[in-house]
């Protein structure tokens, strides 16, 4: 095994020769690791089963109507553009983005709402208008705070392959500690908010990263920065105009993306990886298999036997995606509609595995920002609610249970205000957990295992196989974990791990 030393310890490389790459899945991570390694002049071949790039972050065409399969919510379009400039290419050449203003509109039960902005100033006057003066000085000190953070976790704790705990033992960690990182972000947001409708738009990002706020850790606050700080985009075409975009340039720089090709396992010989076997009967070899399915799928579908560690998964959510007649001129893009609940509703998911009864959601209407993702005149409407995951509550989906939770959702966004919503419905497509089991994906999440303590930094499952030593994961299942900007992260530090870069 090769590596080199930083920070605690000798960081771990794939040794031998590195000069053939074969990628599994074209997905954000997996692209982003070919534009890495393109860029360091490796020979990359990607293999996608799809007939498009983009793994979660997919495409879904009815009747005219384009949608989102997966992420919808951009931030962080910085990470985008240093993948591209691996290759030498410009983000603004591949990618037309919105910033989005707000970033999100929040609904609260009492009928308020409040607009996140992204502006530091404009947002504390939105605040203090909505919830009062003092409301307005706890923002601006959590902006400084949160900010405080990402700076320390990105280098040493984000940005980093970590092999084991040991590598967190530096400078950053004593100042996070000191910061109050390692409290409950539920308790460190009340230091800040008082007001439960600030404690909310700032503290339920802990649901995508698998747990409560009264129960995540507060060095999660960073999502909230991310998101309600650092600012939210919409790319032209949707979030799948990245996978393409990233596909684009990674095929104009030589990597070869081969779709419809399906990999039904990695052959070994001598304690090593030796290439990919395609369900067609073809043997892809390889001095280096990047794997970016679902990491703990990867393992138990295309990797010898072996003990496989056992993980607490994130909820997972039903998504209606919908092509609709109806507009509504007082929405944003995107939406978020608090339930009156709030611990009680991340007990039901997450402690209990029941359906929320009084569900928070979020709404994203992807065609007021960008008409050509609908037909002339018509609307297309992102609906998530957040569900137990099949391991904590495994429903038979498929039929009836997810028709009725359609309506029933249908319902509850009419009586929150989307007066003839299921009139105007055109085109429905509901995805549940068992759909995003037979993508892929374990305990049918798309949020991977859940950040818990000792499901994180190097606690998460390793970007590098513990026995066969030119094998790399890619991907929301492992370092540094869920959502767009580490997912993207993720290839990075998966290309390091082949070229012997550890950022």
């Amino acid at each position: 095994m090769g590596g080199f030393y930083r920070g605690g310890g000798q960081v771990r490389t794939v040794d031998g020769r590195t000069d053939r790459v074969v990628i599994v899945g074209a997905g954000l991570g997996g692209l982003a690791c070919a534009l890495h390694l393109a860029g360091s002049g490796r020979q990359v071949t990607v293999l996608e089963r799809e007939a498009v790039p983009g793994g979660r972050a997919g495409r879904l065409s009815v009747d005219g109507y384009e949608f989102d399969t997966g992420p919808t919510v951009l931030t962080m379009p910085e990470l985008i553009a240093e993948a591209l400039a691996a290759v030498g290419e410009e983000l603004d050449d591949w990618l037309d983005l919105t910033p989005l203003e707000p970033a999100y509109r929040a609904y609260y039960p009492d009928g308020s709402t409040l607009d996140v902005i992204t502006d530091t100033t404009r947002m504390a006057a939105e605040i203090a208008r909505v919830c009062g003066p003092r409301e307005a000085d706890g923002y601006l000190r959590f902006v400084e705070y949160a900010r405080r953070l990402w700076q320390l976790e990105r280098a040493d704790f984000i940005e980093r392959n970590l092999d084991s705990p040991a590598d967190l033992l530096t400078g950053n960690l004593l100042r996070l500690l000191a910061g109050g990182a390692f409290r409950r972000m539920h308790t460190k947001i009340g230091q800040f908010f008082r007001d439960p409708r600030t404690q909310r738009i700032f503290s339920f990002q802990a649901m995508y990263a698998g747990l409560a706020p009264h129960d995540a850790l507060a060095i999660y606050t960073v999502i909230a920065y991310l998101d309600s700080v650092a600012g939210v985009s919409f790319p032209r075409g949707g979030v799948h105009a990245v996978s393409r975009a990233m596909a684009g340039a990674a095929e104009k720089h030589g990597v070869q993306i081969r779709y419809d090709t399906t990999v039904s396992e990695v052959r070994t010989a001598n304690g090593r990886a030796t290439g990919v076997l395609t369900a067609d009967g073809e043997l892809v070899p390889a001095d280096v298999v990047v794997l970016n399915p679902d990491l703990p799928i990867a393992y138990r579908d295309l990797l010898p036997p072996g003990r496989r560690r056992r993980l607490t998964y994130s909820p997972s959510c039903v998504v209606l995606h919908v092509g609709s007649r109806q507009a509504y001129a007082r929405i944003a893009h995107h939406n978020i509609h608090f339930g009156r609940s709030w611990k009680g509703t991340f007990d039901e998911v997450i402690r209990r595995g029941e359906l929320m009864s009084d569900p928070s959601l979020l709404v994203t209407n992807p065609s007021r920002t960008d008409p050509s993702v609908a037909p002339a005149g018509r609307q297309t409407y992102y609906v998530l609610a957040p569900v137990p995951n099949l391991e904590r509550a495994p429903f038979v989906w498929p039929g009836d249970l997810a028709d009725r939770y359609a309506d029933r959702l249908i319902g509850t966004l009419e009586e929150r205000g989307y007066v003839g919503f299921g009139a105007g419905v055109e085109v429905l497509r509901t995805v549940t957990p068992a759909d995003w089991a037979a993508q892929g994906m374990a305990a049918g999440t798309p949020f991977a295992a859940a950040h818990s303590f000792l499901q994180t930094g190097p606690f998460r499952p390793s970007n590098l196989h513990r026995t066969l030593p030119n094998v790399v994961f890619v991907g929301s299942g492992t370092q540094p974990g869920v959502g767009v900007p580490m997912v993207l992260i993720s290839g990075k530090l998966a290309a390091g791990r082949v070229t012997g870069g550890n950022r």
